[in-house]
């Protein structure tokens, strides 16, 4: 309620370096919490305390440090120390097959447990949340808290030949962006076009070029700002969008728009993709933004705070932590929803469910869920197969395509540069973290799990 546009612009107007994005101030008003209560309240069919139980026993005996999480503590260490005034459990040096526990947490979910949402957004873990974030010289409020509603939206649906791709509307921009890319490569015979290769890599840059500079424009909260979604994925608008495409050279990013930034990617968001024994689906993308949110760890209540506010336009043509740039429609305001680009979704053929997917990846979110749709619709690849292919992404701004390390080939990559695209391959480069399930022709499950992470596929 106390968010204001210029909150995170210093008194000449520049922006303030990290203040969005670490630290107490770049927190946004949790929903994680309220959305599971909407969803159960509309579909749960257990006993609550039966599904958190597992959780509050988890917290309580503690889990076992993977390599790459000891990896990833360790390296964030300093900030757990910069964001807080005490020390929290995470602030020590982690080695895999260590055990975690939090009793603090585990007794935060007694409370949700037994009161519902109000164990959460009221009570005695509001008073510890809004106590810790004033301590630090936070905004958020006990008002904050106990006004926080989730919201359910009707979810974007279109076709891509012949599959009917059910996915996120705003204010997460994957909807819109994948439904836009998708229907500005549909055209396109991809039978005649190599998975991977340079033709494959330059229709899907420029489709995604074109997309991603919509979305700096037009996109923001549909309660705040009036997003033409139906036009921004309408076949004439696309078409009309792909039209200054050649085949014979890159389009150059500052002519779809203008600037030139630098970003970098993060990946720790959380995404699963289930199907149960009745067929239901559901594909869940949540998230802290980047590695550990804020770094905030609440004081007595075990959780670590969001540092969603970064996801906001802090000013026009000012890049987020991702490079991701944004315009008015997405100015900070109070009770505004922050752009995301989450994109769970679901995909269905011939009136059955075909695919659920999601990811992490930050900005990388989008491209990563549509190269696995592509890899299953065009290339009829199996789910595992498709999510262990390599992966680009282009973004509009920075004017790049990055690219995973040892996945593409040299004679690509240099006809690729040869046309002026410029290409980014490191070694810490992650695309997205796939989780996916495909339902096989005689009904049965195939489990698609990232490598590229702690990722694991299990049936019940």
């Amino acid at each position: 309620l106390a968010a204001h546009r210029d909150m995170y612009l210093d008194k000449e107007g520049n922006v303030i370096p990290n203040k969005s994005s670490f630290g107490v101030h770049s927190v946004g008003v949790p929903g994680s919490i309220a959305g599971i209560f909407e969803v159960y309240a509309k579909y749960g069919s257990l006993p609550f305390n039966e599904l958190l139980q597992p959780s509050i026993d988890l917290a309580r005996k503690g889990f076992v440090v993977t390599k790459n999480q000891a990896s990833s503590l360790n390296g964030t260490r300093k900030s757990f120390e910069k964001a807080n005034n005490y020390t929290i459990p995470f602030d020590k040096e982690w080695k895999e097959g260590d055990v975690v526990q939090l009793e603090e947490l585990a007794q935060t979910l007694e409370r949700i447990r037994d009161n519902g949402q109000d164990g959460f957004y009221k009570g005695k873990t509001a008073q510890l949340f809004v106590d810790y974030v004033k301590e630090l010289g936070g905004i958020i409020t006990l008002e904050d808290l106990a006004k926080y509603k989730a919201v359910w939206r009707k979810p974007i649906e279109f076709t891509y030949k012949g599959h009917k791709i059910i996915t996120m509307t705003m204010p997460a921009s994957g909807g819109v962006c994948l439904a836009q890319i998708l229907k500005s490569i549909e055209p396109y015979d991809l039978s005649n076009i190599a998975h991977n290769s340079t033709k494959y890599i330059q229709l899907l840059t420029e489709a995604e070029r074109r997309s991603y500079a919509d979305r700096a424009n037009y996109l923001g909260d549909i309660d705040f700002v009036d997003v033409p979604i139906d036009s921004l994925i309408s076949e004439t608008y696309v078409n009309g969008r792909m039209g200054t495409f050649s085949w014979d050279k890159a389009t150059k990013s500052a002519d779809v728009s203008h600037g030139k930034i630098l970003g970098y990617e993060s990946d720790q968001t959380t995404h699963y993709s289930i199907v149960d024994q009745f067929g239901n689906a559901v594909s869940v993308t949540t998230t802290l933004n980047t590695g550990y949110g804020s770094k905030v760890f609440v004081k007595g209540a075990g959780f670590f705070l969001n540092n969603e506010m970064d996801d906001f336009s802090a000013k026009p043509g000012v890049p987020n932590v991702y490079g991701l740039l944004g315009n008015d429609a997405n100015a900070i305001e109070p009770e505004k929803r922050m752009l995301s680009s989450m994109t769970p979704t679901i995909v269905e053929h011939n009136g059955k469910l075909k695919m659920v997917v999601g990811t992490p990846g930050g900005s990388t979110i989008i491209t990563s869920v549509l190269q696995n749709i592509v890899n299953v619709v065009d290339y009829n690849m199996g789910m595992q197969e498709s999510v262990n292919k390599a992966r680009f992404h282009h973004q509009w701004m920075p004017d790049n395509i990055r690219m995973e390390p040892n996945g593409f080939d040299s004679i690509t990559k240099e006809k690729l540069k040869s046309l002026g695209y410029e290409i980014i391959e490191r070694n810490s480069l992650i695309i997205g973290r796939v989780d996916a399930i495909l339902v096989l022709p005689n009904g049965k499950l195939e489990g698609g799990a990232d490598p590229r992470g702690d990722d694991a596929a299990v049936g019940f």
